[in-house]
Order: structure tokens, then C-alpha cells, then sequence
């Protein structure tokens, strides 16, 4: 047990190890009961450019009442605070989740608020990662890519693992690869597929940016084909926008992709299929995208220990049976705050052994439901004037 996981069990100040950096955990307060096998508690913590007061949430994942989920809108780019989506889902606690098109150099393109990586919701799977040249937020770590996840398996584990979208159209002029699942960039010269899932914004991003310039011009050799009851109903030059029908899949393709479905005429059969594929055998239930930070208790070679910003992070324990969610408060920039690298040792000294970086600045927020009370409480106090709208999170649930 880390000198902070035996302090988050007796509530006083923590030792450091000897053979480990120094911890920046000074303090934590009394546990709070969500719902059985949830807790929350305050932290505080000193660390190289301040103090400053961070929010966890733990999870016990052997308890059969408590389950894990993404909170999500109605869409892949749908925008929502994360107090309302978890009031939305009756979620007893929650935090933001991954990076997203937030803003956008391109002229005439307006950001579209989908995320960076891939996402399953209560098994199904709703989209896949962008290239890892177009994603927002800070330097990956060396070894890691928009595919990397933290989920739950269908076994209630959760665990961090990668998610490689295998997929095609076979059609009567050749199997076109799928590069690209309701997200907001396609890759170069691949083809990506749109579902209902995608929402009404604009598919023109998808044409945007290269693989490893996100800045980069958009192409305008761009084409789209819709695909509905195994046979192409209609074509475009101009990526369209608009809500898809269900049982409806539009093909957006750029540069070699586009020429490819140029020759798809309405009546062409055209059979789909797709799905995510994980390195470990049991299907996850569960996941969001997050940059790992921390792997079998040892934070990754080369993380950034300068710049300090506001944090949020989810981490796992105990062989995936014990889940942690961490925000910091406030507008940490402004102030105080984590470098990435001291973000891994916290979350090892609550006990994670695996933990990701999520989404921070001003989307941090983690929200708490008291037992009995009909909305969540936001823990820290977000930068900005109000909460900003994200397109996903990590949710618990509890069954009284």
C-alpha cells in the first residue's frame, strides 16, 4: 500500500516513501458516503508551484449496486455541462472526459465539440479516434496515440487499453477500409462513416487538417456517398450536415478515398461493417479516451514536469477492481496547479496503478450526489464563469 492510500484510510498527513519522489499529497478530509462502495473526499496538495485543493472519488468496483459509464448528450457533438449529464443520467458522481475539437484555425469551419478518441456507452460503440496529429491538448507521451482508453470490461474491471477501428465497405468496385467512425477528422486520403450517432454539425471538419498537422489546409478534394439498406441512395461534393437518419451511414471521403466513392452511382450495393478493436480479450463495456500518465505503479518516461495547469485524471487499483476519479479546483493557471508528471505520482499515491490525463483548464469538473438529493453538487470550482459544455465524461452509478 502507497504512504497515500494508507492516509486516504486513516485521514492524516502522508509519509513519503523513501524510494519514490516526493509526494505533493499533504492532506485529506474526512470520507464522504455517495451510495454504497462510492466515496468522496478533499485533498490537498503542495505541490512545485503552489497549493492547491483537488476532489477524488473512489469506486469500488466489487460492490454489485455500483457500475461505471460514459456520460454523454444525445450525440457525439452534443455539448453539455457535466452536471447536467449527470443529473441527465441519474449519476451520483462524475468528471469530464477526453480532449475535443474545441475551437478552430480553419476559416469558414466551425469546431464541431466532438473528441479526440473513442467512446463506448453501456456497450455500444459510438465513435473512434481522429489521427494523432489532429487531437487537442498537450504532447502525448512517447508510446501513446488518441487510440488509448480507460474503461470497464464486461467483467466490471476496468483497465487502461487501446481501441483500433477495424472496418469496410465492400462494394461491387473493391473493399474501401474504413479509417474513421463519427469523428472529426479522416484520415488522409481514407474514408470515414457517420451515423446517427454523429448528431446535425457540419461533416466539412472530416476534410480538414492532415495526420500530423491538425493547422494544416483543408482538402478540397472531398466526397460523401449515403448508404441506406445496403445500397448507395445519393452523392455529394459538399460534405454535408444535418441530422443522419437512423439506419443511414454516410461515407466522407478525402483525396484516394473520395475518388473511391466518386464511383459509387445511387443503386450500388454497398455492405458495411465495423467495430473497435481492444488488445484484451473481454469486450469493455465502458470508454472514454485519456493520454496514460501511469502505468503498473511507474509514471511514463518523459512526461512534463514544468507546466502546471488545472488536472483531471481517472486512475484504477487493485487489479481494476477500484476506480479513482481526481479534479483539481479552480482556474489553476491563474494560480497554482500539476504538471502531468506530478499528476502520475498523485494518482499512484491514492493507490492507482494505471491512471490517464483527462481533459483540463476550464473543463475540469467533478460532481457529487448526496444520498437523497435530486441534483449533483459541482466539487471544484471551474475556471471561467460557469461550467463549460463537454461532449463526454466518466459516470458513476449506484442501485440503492
Amino acid at each position: 500500500m502507497t504512504a497515500c492510500a494508507a492516509l486516504l484510510g486513516a485521514g492524516l498527513a502522508a509519509a513519503t516513501p523513501a524510494s519514490a519522489a516526493p509526494s505533493v499529497v499533504s492532506a485529506v478530509g474526512r470520507q464522504r458516503g455517495l451510495a454504497p462502495g462510492v466515496g468522496y473526499r478533499d485533498v490537498s496538495l503542495t505541490a512545485s508551484q503552489g497549493r492547491v485543493n483537488g476532489h477524488l472519488v473512489t469506486v469500488d468496483l466489487r460492490n454489485p449496486r455500483v457500475s461505471v459509464d460514459l456520460l454523454h448528450g444525445t450525440s457525439v457533438t452534443d455539448r453539455q455541462p457535466v452536471s447536467a449529464l449527470a443529473d441527465g443520467q441519474g449519476a451520483v458522481a462524475g468528471v469530464n472526459g477526453d480532449f475535443f475539437n474545441i475551437d478552430e484555425t480553419h476559416p469558414g469551419i466551425e469546431p464541431t465539440g466532438s473528441s479526440d478518441g473513442p467512446e463506448i456507452a453501456a456497450g455500444r460503440q459510438l465513435k473512434a479516434a481522429v489521427p494523432d496529429g489532429q487531437r487537442f491538448g498537450p504532447a502525448l507521451p512517447v508510446g501513446t496515440g488518441t487510440r488509448d482508453v480507460i474503461g470497464v470490461g464486461v467483467d466490471r474491471r476496468a483497465r487502461l487499453d487501446t481501441l483500433t477501428l477495424k472496418g469496410a465497405a465492400l462494394t461491387t468496385r473493391g473493399v474501401l477500409p474504413l479509417g474513421g467512425l463519427n469523428q472529426y477528422a479522416v484520415p488522409q486520403n481514407g474514408v470515414g462513416a457517420y451515423t446517427s450517432d454523429w448528431g446535425t454539425v457540419s461533416r466539412a471538419r472530416a476534410a480538414c487538417g492532415s495526420d500530423t498537422v491538425r493547422a494544416d489546409p483543408c482538402t478540397p478534394d472531398a466526397y460523401e456517398v449515403a448508404v441506406r439498406g445496403g445500397r448507395v441512395v445519393s452523392g455529394s461534393a459538399r460534405l454535408g450536415s444535418g441530422a443522419i437518419a437512423r439506419g443511414t451511414t454516410v461515407l466522407v471521403g478525402r483525396e484516394r478515398g473520395a475518388d473511391a466513392l466518386r464511383r459509387l452511382r445511387p443503386g450500388t450495393p454497398v455492405h458495411l461493417s465495423y467495430r473497435l478493436a481492444a488488445r484484451h480479450p473481454v469486450p469493455l463495456r465502458f470508454a472514454v479516451g485519456g493520454f496514460p500518465v501511469l502505468r503498473g505503479g511507474a509514471p511514463l518516461p518523459g512526461l512534463d514536469d514544468a507546466t502546471a495547469a488545472t488536472r483531471t485524471a481517472a486512475g484504477l487499483g487493485d487489479h481494476g477492481r477500484r476506480l479513482y476519479l481526481f479534479a483539481l479546483d479552480g482556474a489553476a493557471e491563474d494560480s497554482a496547479g500539476l504538471t502531468v508528471a506530478e499528476l502520475a505520482r498523485v494518482m499512484r499515491d491514492f493507490g492507482a496503478d494505471d491512471a490517464v490525463n483527462l481533459d483540463g483548464g476550464g473543463s475540469t469538473t467533478l460532481v457529487t450526489r448526496a444520498p437523497g438529493a435530486g441534483h449533483v453538487t459541482v466539487r471544484n470550482h471551474p475556471g471561467g464563469i460557469a461550467e463549460r459544455p463537454v461532449p463526454n465524461g466518466i459516470g458513476v452509478f449506484a442501485r440503492r
